[in-house]
């Protein structure tokens, strides 16, 4: 099953990227390439990963690497990856 990155999955990972890349290049890359490799498996078994917790859509799934959710949807013949979201652990104001 072919994989779609739209725009909006991937402004926030380049973004992410980009803020781990202050710190540390090497760590960027290696992120990098493990994400996309955790994406591409879902080619194979696109409904390995729970159901999203941010829409009531059982078409739309959440794939949880190191503490990011990447939410995909399944849309007919090919898989979307839209969203990418970081876990916090308080609330900021």
């Amino acid at each position: 099953m072919p994989i779609e990155f739209k725009e909006s999955f991937l402004k926030r990972f380049e973004s992410q990227l980009r803020f781990i890349a202050n710190d540390s290049p090497k760590n960027a890359l290696k992120f990098k390439n493990e994400l996309l490799k955790q994406i591409r498996s879902l080619s194979a078994h696109p409904l390995k990963c729970r159901k999203s917790i941010y829409f009531d859509d059982e078409s739309i799934r959440d794939l949880v690497y190191k503490g990011y959710t990447i939410v995909y949807r399944i849309a007919g013949d090919k898989i979307e990856v839209f969203g990418l979201t970081k876990y916090q652990e308080t609330i900021l104001d």
